[in-house]
């Protein structure tokens, strides 16, 4: 959806939504793709539970002009990319060790159905963070998917409840 659009369906969610939203994320970026207005948004996410890891995510948002040309007035592509390192001195809270992880970040890409989700998984074995970036709809899964790692070997890593074994 519109910038605008999007403000205004999440400033009303803003209030009913913010415990279950992991973290907030901050624009950074925003590089116009075509003469209709289509841009390419790029949001800082910080990991709320780790310190220390800050995810980049990409994301696209239709214009206005396209939504009235293409049809599908509610609904951005569920394209999406991720890249996320140490920016600071890592601090691992109290995580989800499970394989299947703990979402971390969530946006929505149509006024309903469909949402942008970054999940994070440890994995052990390879002493790793894993971020996964997908979308998930109520009805059509996508198997449009992104991932990026950071490697915990070597680094000095405070965990809170000592580390796993």
């Amino acid at each position: 959806m519109s910038r605008s659009l999007r403000a205004f369906f999440f400033a009303g969610l803003a209030a009913l939504a913010a415990a279950a939203l992991p973290a907030r994320a901050e624009t950074v970026g925003e590089v116009g793709v075509d003469w209709l207005g289509n841009d390419i948004m790029i949001d800082a996410v910080s990991d709320p539970k780790i310190k220390g890891v800050t995810c980049h995510v990409t994301y696209f948002d239709r214009s206005v002009i396209d939504r009235l040309k293409n049809g599908n007035w509610f609904e951005d592509p569920s394209n999406n990319s991720i890249a996320c390192r140490q920016t600071g001195p890592i601090e691992i809270g109290d995580i989800d060790l499970s394989k299947d992880g703990e979402e971390v970040f969530r946006a929505g890409l149509s006024l309903v159905w469909k949402n942008l989700l970054v999940t994070r998984i440890y994995d052990r074995k390879n002493d790793t963070l894993i971020y996964l970036a997908h979308s998930r709809e109520l009805t059509d899964g996508s198997a449009k998917m992104s991932i990026t790692t950071i490697p915990l070997y070597g680094q000095a890593v405070t965990w809170q409840n000592g580390k796993p074994q």
